[in-house]
Order: structure tokens, then sequence, then C-alpha cells
């Protein structure tokens, strides 16, 4: 008995293993992934990025057992900072720590500010990590603050604050509005952005923000983490329409890992058992903290931000991940789709897997379903390195 069990978990783990086909693909491909979470756990538990850690879906051994040569190093603003305007004080500490444990393991890792920089940690052999910021740099969207954290090294940026409202740019799903999608210092932000050569981030936008983005950008716009309105109706997705927009101005979209973006069985587990949609925000309250101190200690029990904990029946499998990917490459093109998965920032991910070492796993899932490896290598992380060296290398 205790044989024919381990024999059927042998056989189960061997199952959950990406062919030598499939690994061997993986390994050629250049993996860019467009949102990762690395650092907000480490500011609140004092962990290190270096270290294989128990919890979580993100660490550099785990980024090397998933292929991962470059990244989107997201450095992520909580709601619970904004009320009290501590949001650019936070960036500049999240950027602090993020360049001092780049620096601690740079002997694996190094700090990417253009494409140049992406081909030199390549041939080096390390990832390469650039850095964006989830949420808002500053709620009035002063120029001064966005310029210094461009000095600071920040490449990528979302002109939402995440889903909290700002005085410039609309996000899709906070409670209130206040620019009419952009307001005119939106468009000087948009400008500023394209001087500096910056990608400008436009995930949690509002419709609107995006479409004013679009007739003021002179450069690809890139929602680095999102998914398709069509299969799960909700604001945090873009309608069809709007994604032809982004490709025809050369953008990408990119597709968040977690299930609650394009599995409607699976965000409506979710929103049932939660009780709200996972952007629900109201919860937040400016009288909870006093001190930037006191918001520390009342979000660092969320980090690390796991997937939930969900039943296999209501998950899709990586099959049916990557028939969302075919879906948007029949409306924008393979030329405009990119991983953008958001590991460590909350997703549950499809069927199977639970990290960030497990994505040769859709690589497997990609060549069962019959694409061909310039598709793969496209989607895996080609299209996102030719819009950052284009609009990092034209300020």
């Amino acid at each position: 008995m205790i044989r024919a069990a381990a024999a059927l978990l042998s056989a189960a783990a061997a199952a959950a293993q990406p062919s030598a086909r499939a690994r061997e693909v993986h390994d050629r491909a250049f993996v860019f992934d467009a949102h990762v979470h690395v650092i907000n756990r480490q500011f609140h538990d004092g962990t290190d990025i270096g270290k294989r850690l128990q919890r979580g879906q993100v660490d550099l051994p785990r980024l090397r057992d998933g292929g991962v040569d470059a990244m989107f190093f997201s450095l992520y603003i909580p709601e619970e900072y904004y009320p009290h305007r501590f949001e650019t004080k936070h960036a500049l500490r999240l950027i602090d720590l993020a360049r001092r444990q780049i620096e601690a393991n740079r002997g694996v890792i190094g700090l990417a500010l253009n494409g140049a920089d992406i081909d030199r940690l390549r041939k080096e052999g390390r990832v390469a990590a650039v850095l964006d910021l989830e949420g808002g740099f500053d709620l009035d969207g002063d120029l001064g603050v966005l310029r210094s954290l461009h000095a600071l090294g920040l490449r990528s940026a979302q002109l939402p604050a995440h889903n909290w409202a700002n005085s410039f740019a609309d996000s899709c799903c906070a409670r209130e509005r206040k620019a009419n999608g952009l307001s005119p210092h939106g468009r000087e932000v948009v400008r500023e952005m394209n001087r500096l050569g910056m990608v400008i981030n436009i995930s949690h936008a509002a419709d609107s923000t995006i479409e004013q983005a679009l007739e003021v950008s002179r450069h690809p716009l890139v929602a680095t983490h999102h998914g398709m309105r069509a299969l799960n109706d909700i604001q945090r997705n873009m309608p069809d329409g709007l994604m032809k927009k982004v490709a025809a101005k050369g953008g990408l979209i990119g597709f968040h890992i977690g299930n609650e973006f394009h599995n409607r069985k699976m965000f409506d587990w979710r929103t049932a058992n939660a009780g709200k949609p996972f952007w629900d925000t109201s919860g937040v309250r400016k009288e909870a903290a006093a001190t930037i101190f006191d918001v520390d200690r009342l979000v660092a029990p969320s980090f690390p931000m796991e997937g939930t904990k969900a039943p296999d029946e209501v998950l899709m499998t990586p099959e049916e991940w990557i028939a969302v990917i075919e879906r948007a490459i029949s409306v924008v093109g393979e030329d405009h789709v990119i991983l953008g998965s958001d590991w460590d920032g909350g997703p549950t991910p499809p069927k199977g897997m639970k990290d960030v070492a497990d994505l040769p796993r859709l690589t497997e899932a990609m060549l069962r379903r019959g694409w061909s490896e310039t598709r793969i290598r496209k989607f895996l992380g080609e299209n996102l390195l030719r819009v950052f060296r284009a609009v990092t290398g034209a300020p």
C-alpha cells in the first residue's frame, strides 16, 4: 500500500515537470517578466532576495530555476500609505532597499537602465532588474519628484496610484475619479516620462486614462500586468477595442498569471469568500495610523502576498491560461502580448503552479498547443525587450 502510494506521488511529480523539449526551448528563450514583486516583503520581514525562502513566490534562486533573465523589479506602494501622503517617502525607501539588495547580490543580478545594460547583464549571466513603480510616485504628479526617482534608477512607473485616486490620472478601480482620465497636468507627466525615457505603465489605469495617454505619448505604452475584459468583465481588465489601440501605437499588453483576472469561476469564488472584489480599498482608513512606521506595522502581515488557496475545480490549467493569450493574439497579434506574472503580488496561479520556478510549465503548455518557438520567444521576452530598448534609448 505504501509503495503504491509512493509510486502514485512519484508519477504525479513527474507529470508536473516540464518535458526536456519544453525546458530546452524555455532555456533558449530570453525570459523578461514585466511584473514581479521582489522587494516589498524584504522591506517588512528583513529577508534577502538572494536566499531561497520558504514562503512567497519569488527569490533569486527560484528566479534562476524559472529561467528568468530580466524582470521589471516592481516596487509596490500599498493603499494604506496614500491617505497620509507617505507615497513618495515609501517609494524612496523601496528604491533604497532595492538598490542595496541588488548590490549585495551583484554576482547574480544587476540594475538595468536601458537596453544596453540588459545586453551586458545577459552576457555576464546575471538577471537584469528594471526598477518599476506600482502605484503613485506622488499623488499630485510633481515632476521634480519624478525626475528625482528617475535619477535614482526608476525606469517604469504607473500613471494611476494603483487602486487609489490621484489628482492627475484616474485609476480603473479607485472609489473616486478626479482627473476625468488625464488632467492637463497628467498630460505633462506623460510628456516628461517620454522625455526622460521612462516606460509608461498603464496597468490599473481607467479606460479614459489609457485613451488620453495614447493621444499624448510619442512612445508605446505598456500594460505590465493585465487581462481581457472579453473573458472577465471587470474594470481592471482591458476591452478588445482599447487593446487594439494600444497595439496600434506599438504598445504591449502583459498577462497576469492569476486566475482572478481571466477565470470568471475563480473570480466569483474569491469575491464570494472575501466579501469584496480583490481591488476594493474601502477598508483603508486615515485614522488607522499616525506615522509612516505605524503604516509599516499595519501592512507588514500582508507580505509575502501569496495566492488564494482555492479548490482545484475553480482553477484553470496552464493550457487554459495559454488559451487566454491565444485569444489576445487573435485581437492584437503576437508582437503585442507579453508575460506580466505579478508573482508575490497576490496571484493565484494556474493549477499545478506555485511560484516563479514553475514558469517552464507555461512553455510546456505553449508547445502542447502548437506554438512555434518564434511565438514563444516573443511572448516570453523579445517583445518587451524591443519596446524597453526603444523607450529608454530615445529620451
